[in-house]
């Protein structure tokens, strides 16, 4: 949900916008799918085309094939099974390559065009048993699933992207940045005292999904061949014990912890009352903290943490050092504060990156927009304020909105602040950040597991399908970006760890 805990304020000025746009009404679906005759192979349709990840030398395309006219009582086609092509050229009347599916014969499409040239604009039409795929439609916001161009938008395609130079100077290493697992979480989309807009819940007799979601994007950022991890918080749903060592389980098959990956607390591991809590610590503004314990366990250690790697000066910052129920704004408490202005005034040319739960500031949103969404104004202003003042800051990485958003405030313009969307629901991935010594790429990629994919496209149907439009991004740029950078003080050298021997992935 947006924020993580929408309030029922929130959903009712959202609700009277999402009703006056008719694609979103699932009562309508409903009827036409009661009267459709039964299903067979010819009566499949492709569904929610999406350019997903778009690099200098690669672009992966992703969408769903489901029966005509049936609904799987969540508002969309019951999946269907069904081939999979992207026919692509640089011409649009001349798509004259061909790439095939991940898997084939499969509801959950996921294709990859690879060796492409940076700089160059390319056209596409994405094809399921002969039928061109259309994109996920936008009616609540302006926005482009499928292009980087509005060319053949209008259509059935073929669609349009140009790919981006990469990064200037030579590949030194590369971040995960993610966030919001949930881990222990059961249903997606809850929304406060609505009950008729359901939770999703993972079908019977499989893997819970945060599990899987977790699962496969360890496994896939451990094939790109990341260099570390950073897990912006929302670890977990409650932060029930048995669940952060769940979570840290599935998390060291990636690494080592504190040497590969890096954990930040989300409002959602804060300390709790209850008995499940009664044997971890007092938590310092309430109940047990579970989550303390869990990544932080010794005696007197901080939930908040500063990191040389390879002279990148990673800070991790804990948003939710305060009281509360989880549903306000964020904050850092005065001591945490203070010692975040002392990092931040010191080495102010080292290049730097910050990660923690609540963005700094939420913008262009197709739902409503409040305190709960973002740390505390007054310290964000102040944090921005301070990072004007540091040529070598250079992103700012959070969660919570479980949206990609990629904002630049005037406040601090050399700062990225890039909102990475949940690694637990739809589109259910994360972003790879790539520092070169001239600049830096990242790219948001889908977990592509069979199970992950599955699960994506059941949760993308939560708030009546309109989820699409706020997590996805609005834009290709939202998810995949570029920036030139000085970062030629950064160490190319490979500290052995899990996957030592491996050359780098040096594109996404």
């Amino acid at each position: 949900m947006p924020a993580c805990d929408f309030t029922r304020r929130d959903f009712a000025r959202w609700s009277a916008a999402a009703a006056a746009a008719p694609v979103l009404t699932n009562l309508a679906f409903a009827e036409t799918a009661a009267a459709a005759p039964n299903p067979g192979k010819a009566d499949i349709s492709p569904a929610n085309l999406e350019l997903v990840t778009l690099t200098e030398d690669r672009a992966i395309i992703t969408w769903y094939t489901g029966y005509t006219g049936t609904d799987d009582g969540l508002g969309r086609m019951k999946p269907a099974p069904a081939d999979a092509e992207v026919h692509w050229g640089t011409r649009p009347d001349r798509l004259n390559r061909v790439a095939g599916g991940l898997s084939r014969n499969t509801p959950y499409h996921y294709v990859e065009l690879t060796h492409l040239e940076p700089g160059q604009t390319y056209y596409y039409q994405a094809r399921s048993l002969g039928k061109p795929v259309p994109p996920t439609p936008f009616t609540l916001i302006s926005g482009n699933a499928v292009g980087t161009s509005t060319f053949g938008l209008d259509t059935t395609g073929p669609y349009s992207f140009t790919t981006p130079q990469p990064p200037p100077g030579r590949f030194l290493f590369s971040i995960v940045l993610c966030n919001d697992m949930h881990m222990g979480e059961t249903q997606a989309g809850l929304s406060g005292s609505h009950p008729e807009y359901i939770g999703i819940e993972q079908e019977a007799g499989l893997p819970p999904y945060p599990e899987v979601m977790l699962e496969s994007l360890v496994q896939d950022t451990t094939a790109l061949k990341a260099d570390y991890l950073l897990a912006a918080g929302d670890i977990s749903s409650e932060a029930v014990p048995v669940d952060l060592s769940k979570a840290h389980q599935l998390l060291g098959k990636f690494g080592d912890y504190r040497d590969d990956y890096f954990i930040a607390r989300g409002n959602h591991d804060r300390a709790h009352i209850g008995d499940p809590y009664a044997h971890c610590r007092v938590g310092q503004w309430q109940g047990n903290d579970c989550f303390h314990d869990q990544f932080f366990p010794d005696k007197d250690q901080r939930t908040y943490f500063s990191r040389d790697l390879r002279g990148l000066r990673v800070i991790g910052i804990d948003t939710y050092d305060k009281p509360g129920n989880g549903g306000d704004a964020g904050a850092l408490s005065p001591d945490q504060l203070a010692w975040f202005r002392n990092q931040l005034a010191k080495d102010q040319d080292q290049p730097t990156i910050v990660f923690g739960h609540h963005p700094l500031v939420v913008q262009d949103s197709a739902f409503p927009i409040s305190a709960s969404s973002s740390l505390d104004a007054a310290q964000a202003t102040t944090i921005l304020q301070d990072y004007s003042r540091m040529p070598g800051l250079f992103l700012h990485h959070a969660g919570h909105t479980h949206r990609n958003k990629r904002t630049v405030s005037p406040l601090a313009p050399r700062v990225t602040q890039q909102e990475v969307a949940a690694a637990k629901e739809y589109p259910g991935g994360f972003t790879l950040l790539r520092l070169y010594t001239g600049g830096y790429a990242m790219n948001f990629y889908k977990s592509r597991s069979d199970l992950a994919r599955r699960w994506s496209e059941r949760s993308r149907q939560e708030i009546l399908g309109a989820w699409p439009q706020f997590a996805l991004g609005a834009s290709v740029s939202d998810r995949n970006s570029m920036v030139k950078r000085d970062l030629s003080g950064l160490s190319h050298a490979h500290t052995p760890h899990h996957h030592s021997g491996h050359k780098p992935h040096q594109h996404a």
